[in-house]
């Protein structure tokens, strides 16, 4: 796997030894921006794709004949949370939450509920900014230790975390060091927020399944609760069992 020390450490070498080449040999000024331009280019798609495990270890699917897959949500808790945990219900499927720290605060009920209801709560930071890897690590810490402490305050300390956007970074991944949460990705992006087109939303998902999948939905809006509705109803025809992500991964949702 690619990382980021790998990455720097490959192109820096190279610059210095075209660097001391040309000594010996004059090149032309471009050919010693070549290697930088790779680098932030790996740099940049790296750090945007948290599947690739560039900055951190990353959790996305399991290699597996076993048709268990984990049906996931971020950005909640919000009203459509409850549809969400209706249908759940209905259908007797165990889900993971990746909830906003700010959004437990407008909504301490639901998330009660979706503990009630036997579901697992991860870490998705306070205020879910897109800038947030552009933070101090201590700044990325207390985004970080904020939730954790709402989320402890009805269930023990969560040690899953989904960064925003899949984004990652070096100061991120020192955060995580000191936090010790466990990162998971996705290997099925629903693009829910983003695509209005329900059919669509559910054809993205349906042509991806597989076993050891990890599907990756918000729990924001009605075309969500619609699409997962149609998700359930595959999953039963197709004899998937969706658990969590932690039984599927076997790690641990929570500290002990």
């Amino acid at each position: 796997m690619l990382t980021h020390k790998v990455n720097t450490g490959f192109f820096l070498a190279v610059f210095i030894f075209l660097a001391a080449y040309s000594f010996y040999q004059p090149l032309a000024w471009w050919v010693l921006i070549i290697p930088v331009l790779l680098w932030l280019t790996i740099a940049v798609i790296g750090s945007g794709l948290v599947q690739s495990g560039y900055h951190i270890k990353t959790y996305n699917r399991i290699q597996t004949t076993d048709k268990k897959i984990a049906v996931t949500f971020d950005d909640g808790p919000t009203p459509s949370t409850e549809k969400v945990l209706e249908l759940l219900k209905k259908y007797n499927v165990k889900a993971t939450f990746f909830c906003i720290g700010k959004q437990i605060e407008k909504h301490p009920d639901i998330l009660q509920k979706i503990i009630n209801e036997g579901h697992t709560v991860g870490n998705h930071t306070y205020n879910h900014l897109p800038q947030m890897n552009f933070f101090s690590t201590d700044k990325i810490l207390t985004e970080l230790k904020s939730t954790d402490a709402l989320i402890q305050h009805y269930i023990l300390k969560p040690m899953l975390f989904r960064p925003p956007y899949g984004v990652t970074s070096p100061r991120l991944a020192r955060a995580l060091k000191t936090t010790g949460h466990y990162v998971v990705g996705w290997n099925i992006r629903s693009l829910d927020a983003v695509i209005e087109d329900e059919n669509k939303i559910f054809n993205r998902i349906a042509t991806r399944l597989a076993p050891g999948s990890i599907i990756l939905l918000h729990d924001t809006s009605q075309k969500t609760v619609n699409v997962l509705e149609q998700l359930l109803i595959l999953l039963q025809q197709q004899h998937y069992e969706a658990v969590t992500v932690n039984q599927l991964l076997n790690i641990p949702a929570y500290e002990k």
